[in-house]
């Protein structure tokens, strides 16, 4: 024991040396105010206002173009619509006039006809007409529109039927119906 005994007494004058400089080192002490500076703020708060008014203003100015771009292509189709439909009347109209039967009438309107006859033939390196060429008469025209089938006799209908109504009535009796009163003798129309 004897060799840790200096060895203890020499830490216990040290300690209170190194005790003594930790403790004012650590002691508390009132340091002068200085002016603190701070960053200006308002300048900030106008950049970041300015940025959030650019962007509003930005998608406004988008949105209007958007709406200017659909109303214009709106417009557009309905153009193309109309001029679509505009192009099937002038195709109807073509078909219209190219139809054979407008020919065919309006050469009956100027009095032209087909001839039931056969036409000559003209040769034109001799110039002769073979055939006997008749000239066509209006008797020679062909109906543009063919009537069609008559109905038979059976499927005419008669103009007038009449009926005995005691005979009717007698008929509807045996059938199992009843007799319909009358005013001027014709049936009430059962059929």
């Amino acid at each position: 024991m004897s060799s840790t005994a200096p060895q203890i007494r020499r830490l216990q004058s040290v300690a209170p040396r190194i005790a003594q400089a930790a403790l004012e080192r650590a002691r508390l002490t009132v340091v002068p105010r200085t002016r603190r500076t701070r960053a200006p703020r308002v300048p900030f708060v106008a950049f970041v206002s300015v940025i959030l008014l650019a962007g509003v203003v930005g998608l406004l100015l988008f949105n209007t173009s958007m709406q200017q771009a659909s109303f214009k292509a709106t417009a557009l189709e309905n153009q193309a619509t109309d001029l679509g439909a505009q192009q099937e009347a002038l195709e109807m109209d073509i078909q219209a006039l190219r139809e054979p039967q407008r020919l065919a009438r309006l050469a009956q309107d100027m009095g032209m006809v087909i001839p039931s006859t056969p036409a000559g033939v003209l040769d034109l390196s001799t110039g002769r007409v073979t055939g006997k060429p008749v000239p066509a008469s209006g008797g020679d025209a062909i109906p543009l529109h063919m009537p069609g089938p008559k109905k038979p006799a059976e499927l005419q209908r008669p103009a007038d039927v009449k009926v005995n109504p005691a005979k009717a009535d007698a008929a509807r009796t045996d059938a199992g119906t009843k007799p319909k009163n009358t005013t001027d003798g014709a049936p009430t129309g059962d059929r």
